[in-house]
């Protein structure tokens, strides 16, 4: 009883869509699994955290009869990631197994029932929908995502802030020393909303998102937002919390103003972090008329000082930063020059892109 056939590539790609979620070790091992619905030709599989659902559909042969089983994702990943590319798969479900064969090859796996399979309970109340091209969500996600918190008591840092208001769409991402903000106009108008998406989610999304020409709708609920892209559906659980005040901790009116070439700046970055310690990843940056010195130093008494020129008549500051910071904003920012604006060597710095003012990042100096 044959009832479903595909190559392996198809098979394979369909897998990898949803199965970024499923985690390998879990309280329920039916969320090891992926729930698949076979209907006709159709396939629909989904897989799922609690907290996370993702759902494709694809078009698989077979014969016409329709199934519903639940199988290891990982496991049957890394089967068919053994196979070539072209090689024709079956499936065949009977009872409570599930048998894979390619060319002389033939795996028996365990099945669970799909009954049993928990799906996240949607949202009654989801807002309007709204698209925005998937490339442009990629971009601002890629913009913004380094500057999220990594398993922060304070939750609501562990995400990024969604923002869409009028024509506008804006993500912002901080984890206490650092923001990220970036935004983009959209095409239609909507109503204000503000949700913060969990990292998990972020990570995923970033995976997912292809530059291509392609749409992405979203819709967001009080605890629920949803996506809906290339045939694939993503419904996440929101983070809870009130988001830090982005507008104040942007700094307005510094007075000192450096533009200088963004590849320059982060190679010399770059050299002075090998100096630093692991630990203790300071480097001191003197700006002055024409010059701006970047340096660091270690427990070993080892010191880096590399020197740009720079077009600058402001004031003579000495500041210290984490260079990870600096390194993470430098790396994510595309265009060819990078401003950088300082009040005092105690304030916080902006760095901005001076052609395009929809990129704004906030670091705070620390002591050296």
């Amino acid at each position: 009883m044959i009832v479903l056939k595909s190559s392996q590539a198809q098979v394979l790609a369909a897998l990898q869509s949803v199965a970024g979620i499923v985690e390998r070790r879990h309280t329920l091992p039916i969320l090891a699994n992926v729930l698949l619905r076979k209907t006709g030709s159709q396939v629909q599989l989904t897989t799922s955290d609690l907290e996370i659902q993702i759902r494709t559909t694809a078009e698989l042969g077979g014969d016409d009869g329709s199934f519903a089983t639940t199988i290891g994702a990982r496991k049957l990943i890394d089967i068919l990631r053994t196979m070539p590319a072209d090689q024709a798969v079956s499936l065949e479900h009977t009872g409570g197994k599930t048998i894979l064969k390619g060319g002389k090859s033939r795996f028996t796996l365990q099945s669970m029932p799909p009954e049993d399979f928990p799906l996240v309970q949607e949202s009654a109340s989801f807002g309007p929908v709204f698209s925005v091209p998937q490339k442009t969500l990629k971009s601002l996600l890629g913009q913004v995502s380094f500057a999220m918190a990594v398993h922060d008591i304070r939750y609501y840092l562990n995400g990024i802030l969604f923002v869409a208001e009028g024509q506008k769409l804006s993500l912002v991402a901080t984890d206490g020393h650092r923001l990220a903000f970036a935004s983009a106009e959209l095409d239609v108008e909507v109503p204000k909303q503000e949700v913060i998406l969990p990292r998990k989610t972020v990570l995923e999304l970033q995976r997912l998102l292809s530059d291509k020409e392609g749409a992405i709708e979203m819709q967001f609920a009080a605890n629920q937002a949803k996506f809906s892209f290339d045939g694939m559906e993503f419904v996440t659980k929101l983070v809870e919390g009130k988001f830090p005040d982005y507008n104040r901790v942007i700094p307005k009116n510094h007075k000192n103003i450096v533009t200088l070439g963004r590849q320059p700046l982060l190679a010399s970055l770059q050299r002075t972090a090998i100096m630093t310690s692991e630990k203790f990843k300071g480097v001191r940056l003197n700006v002055e008329p024409g010059t701006l010195r970047v340096a660091s130093s270690n427990a070993e008494q080892e010191e880096a000082v590399d020197e740009l020129d720079i077009d600058y008549g402001g004031d003579a500051i000495e500041i210290g930063f984490n260079v990870t910071y600096l390194i993470d904003a430098l790396q994510n920012m595309g265009q060819e020059m990078v401003r950088i604006e300082l009040q005092d060597g105690n304030s916080s710095a902006l760095i901005t892109n001076p052609e395009d003012n929809a990129f704004k990042y906030v670091v705070m100096p620390m002591r050296i």
